[in-house]
């Protein structure tokens, strides 16, 4: 699955390597799945060996999650789209996109990516069954036994075909928004794909009450992935339309230089702001947040001057440049604002919050809201 970059999905995952310049990170949850399998040999009456044999199965199947999501990458640099990370999850793995393509067939193409990785493995392994003779059916598809090969080509073509289901947020969903984009706008698109998806989701929920609580697990995934992502293009849309000059804050407290940690720690207690412009007269040299200023003071530092501790100035923005393009930037760094800068002079500042806020009351005046 491809997803542009959410930011809570890593704060429980660990990074584990690089690979093809991507970032390979596996989330806390994945011990859930360990324990599931070491239960199910345990309940079927394997031993150690088995456990162990199970085990090495599940790293295979998270190596051909990660070569299905390196696919997606792959695809995505060729058209100037890095990829953040790739997360790795009991359900599968995300590859977390700088953003999606716009352009229907460019989405098409990444899209498809990494379920046709899965049919070209799928191939390769009935091949290997092929060569060395083995039989092979439906029924050699089993958790806790039978050969190495079966189970990796029974798992590839699961892989491809749970992948192309048309609902977000499977590969299948997006496969679905790039055809439809090619005669609709994004949005509208978008609003079709998650509503089958809601339908589907519906479907998989209600055929699961009747005992197969996958697939209520599965419904529920759906049916966030598809409001989620309608949700996402909906913003993104709104912010298309909007300049950093008509969301960025205009008034806001900057620090000298020479400023006291423990004095600016004090004007930050009774200040809403949570990120100060450190500046040299005209001269902006750095951000300082308020946790860290209080942090800071905490720790008894409150005589040293905020300059020594102000971080460096990575980028900023203009006030006629599009707010989407500003906040992908921002986010890409530490700091909880932009500053805005226009013929050399401090401006404003760009804050999520601010705009979040700015959207929220365009909202209530379109659709009358009180």
């Amino acid at each position: 699955m491809s997803a542009p970059r959410p930011q809570g999905t890593s704060r429980w995952s660990w990074s584990i390597g690089r690979l093809g310049g991507v970032d390979i990170r596996i989330h806390a949850t994945f011990v859930i799945l360990l324990g599931w399998i070491v239960l199910a040999h345990l309940v079927a009456g394997q031993g150690a060996s088995g456990v162990a044999g199970g085990l090495l199965f599940i790293v295979a199947v998270f190596a051909v999650v990660v070569v299905h999501e390196l696919g997606h990458a792959l695809v995505a640099r060729r058209f100037g789209i890095p990829t953040r990370d790739i997360i790795l999850l009991p359900i599968g793995g995300v590859s977390r996109l700088e953003r999606m393509p716009h352009e229907p067939r460019q989405e098409l193409l990444v899209a498809l990516a990494g379920p046709a990785v899965n049919v070209a493995l799928a191939a390769v392994a009935f091949l290997a069954i092929l060569l060395v003779d083995a039989p092979w059916s439906p029924e050699s598809l089993s958790l806790v036994g039978g050969p190495i090969l079966d189970k990796l080509l029974w798992l590839n073509i699961g892989l491809a075909g749970f992948n192309l289901l048309p609902a977000f947020p499977m590969d299948g969903g997006r496969v679905l928004r790039a055809v439809l984009a090619m005669k609709l706008d994004r949005v509208r698109a978008t609003d079709v794909a998650a509503r089958i998806g809601h339908w589907m989701a519906l479907a998989f929920g209600f055929i699961g009450l009747f005992g197969s609580p996958i697939l209520v697990f599965i419904a529920l995934f759906v049916w966030v992935g598809a409001t989620e992502e309608a949700a996402h293009v909906h913003r993104s849309a709104a912010l298309a339309a909007m300049l950093v000059r008509d969301a960025m804050v205009t008034r806001f407290e900057t620090l000298s230089a020479d400023t006291s940690i423990g004095d600016a720690a004090e004007r930050a207690i009774h200040s809403v702001q949570r990120e100060f412009p450190v500046v040299d007269g005209d001269r902006l040299i750095g951000l300082v947040g308020a946790v860290d200023l209080a942090r800071r003071a905490a720790e008894g530092d409150v005589t040293e001057s905020v300059a020594a501790i102000a971080r460096p100035i990575g980028d900023t923005a203009e006030p006629g440049e599009p707010v989407e393009q500003a906040l992908e930037r921002l986010e890409a760094t530490s700091s909880e604002a932009l500053p805005v800068i226009q013929a050399g002079r401090l401006v404003g500042l760009l804050v999520p919050q601010n705009v979040a806020r700015l959207m929220g009351v365009r909202d209530a005046m379109r659709y009358g809201v009180g």
